[in-house]
Order: structure tokens, then C-alpha cells, then sequence
């Protein structure tokens, strides 16, 4: 083990234990992926990875509102551990991810999976609110960008043109009180949904 490694062992013990201990509600594919990931963060001193990740808990409820549904879009790609998951957990789904900033840690993460995953990923680098780029149909909209209220709404606003019917619409960090945004953006645009853990989930007709 590298010294990284064991400074975030010996710092936070419990919480790496629960980490990995909520990796068993995921698929297997994706928790063994999951895990690398973790361990090369470490051994990598990642610290942006490390602390920016969504939780396992919160990628199995997405995860489980992805099931069944083959184009999903991501707002906000960071360490792209998101994007890799939701291809992995299902062989034919394909995972087109926006972010503003082409950072590094994708690609980095990427070589974990083989080529068939990577396949099914595209990157773009560009603002969510840009929109699609072509009219695929989208069945799960993944929002984790800015959280701030007026980009939430713009993204909404430029996607819903290729929306399928009974689209998911999926907003991260919901009622977060660091980012009130989100939850402003959801009330302005009068969506009807639910909470699911920290995500919120609203349907497209």
C-alpha cells in the first residue's frame, strides 16, 4: 500500500469501511469497479475523486431509477465514476456526459473497464445547457452541474425537446442546504416528483 493509501485508512477508518460495505447493494460489475476506483484514488492521492463521488447509496437508487432505460444523459461528469457505473450496469445502455471543464480523471478512470464500456460513453465538454447534439431520444436526464437555480432551469428547458415519453428527470443534491438551488429550479419549473434520498425525481409525460 502506498502512503496515500494509508493516511485515508488511518484518517477516516470507519468511514472507509462503510464505503465499501454499501458496494454490496450495487451490481456486481459496477461495485468491483467501484472499488478500484477507490483504491487508485487513494494510492493516487485523488482527493478530488475522493470527496466528490456520489455515495454508493445515492448510485443505487439512480442506478435503480435507470433500469430498464437505454440513453442516459449526465450533467456534470467530474471524475466520470457516474458515467462508468450506469454503462456498466447495463449492457445496453449508452451514457452521453456533459461537463464544462475536460478534466482528467475520466480518462484516468476509464482504463479500469474495457473497451465494450468505453464504447458506450461519450464525453462533452460543454455547458448542459448547450443541449443535444442530435435528436436521440433520452430516457434518463442526470442533473449533478452547477446546482445553481438559473443553469438548473436552462438545462431542463434545453433538453426536454428530446425527452422520450415517461423520461426520468433526476436531480442531485436535492434539498441540500449548501446548494438551495436545485430545489428553487424544481419549484420554478413546477415539476411533480419525488425525493429518493438526496436525488429528486420527476417523470416526463
Amino acid at each position: 500500500m502506498t502512503t496515500g493509501v494509508r493516511r485515508g485508512a488511518l484518517r477516516h477508518p470507519r468511514v472507509e469501511l462503510r464505503w465499501y460495505a454499501d458496494l454490496r447493494a450495487l451490481p456486481p460489475r459496477v461495485a468491483w469497479f467501484q472499488a478500484r476506483a477507490r483504491l487508485r484514488a487513494h494510492t493516487q492521492d485523488d482527493r478530488f475523486s475522493l470527496t466528490s463521488v456520489t455515495r454508493p447509496r445515492d448510485l443505487h437508487a439512480l442506478l435503480s431509477l435507470a433500469d430498464g432505460r437505454s440513453h442516459v444523459v449526465e450533467l456534470g461528469t467530474a471524475t466520470g465514476w457516474t458515467a462508468i457505473s450506469l454503462a456498466l450496469a447495463d449492457p445496453g445502455r449508452r451514457v452521453t456526459s456533459f461537463d464544462l471543464v475536460s478534466r482528467p480523471e475520466p480518462a484516468r478512470y476509464l482504463r479500469l473497464v474495457g473497451a465494450d464500456v468505453r464504447a458506450r460513453i461519450e464525453l462533452v465538454t460543454a455547458p448542459g445547457s448547450d443541449g443535444p447534439r442530435d435528436d436521440r431520444p433520452v430516457d434518463l436526464l442526470y442533473i449533478d452541474s452547477s446546482h445553481e437555480r438559473q443553469a438548473t432551469i436552462d438545462e431542463v428547458h434545453a433538453w426536454r425537446p428530446v425527452l422520450a415519453p415517461g423520461a426520468a428527470i433526476v436531480f442531485d443534491d436535492y434539498g441540500h442546504p449548501d446548494y438551495p438551488g436545485v430545489r428553487e429550479a424544481v419549484q420554478e419549473l413546477g415539476l411533480n416528483g419525488r425525493p429518493v434520498g438526496t436525488l429528486f425525481v420527476a417523470s416526463e409525460r
